[in-house]
C-alpha cells in the first residue's frame, strides 16, 4: 500500500481507556491502526462505525498507520 493523501473508510473498533483504534480502508480493505492524537478535530474519542477520511503513513512499528481522521461529509 503507497501512501496517499486522503482514503475513505469506517472506524472497526476504538478503545477509549487505551487511546487507540482500527479503521477499515474502503478501497484496500486493510484494517489501520490509529492512535486518539490522530483524530483531527481533537477529541481524542471516535465512535466505532463513523465513516471517516483519513490518510495513511508508515508507522512506527513497520506497519500502515491512519493519522488525520475526519468524519467523512454526507
Amino acid at each position: 500500500m503507497a501512501a496517499e493523501p486522503y482514503r475513505s473508510g469506517a472506524v472497526v473498533a476504538f478503545d477509549e481507556a487505551k487511546g487507540f483504534g482500527t479503521v477499515r480502508d474502503d478501497e484496500s480493505g486493510d484494517e489501520l491502526f490509529f492512535h486518539c492524537t490522530a483524530i483531527a478535530d481533537g477529541t481524542r474519542t471516535i465512535a466505532v462505525g463513523t465513516p471517516v477520511m483519513f490518510v495513511v503513513i508508515p508507522g512506527r512499528h513497520g506497519q500502515w498507520e491512519a493519522t488525520a481522521l475526519s468524519p467523512r461529509p454526507s
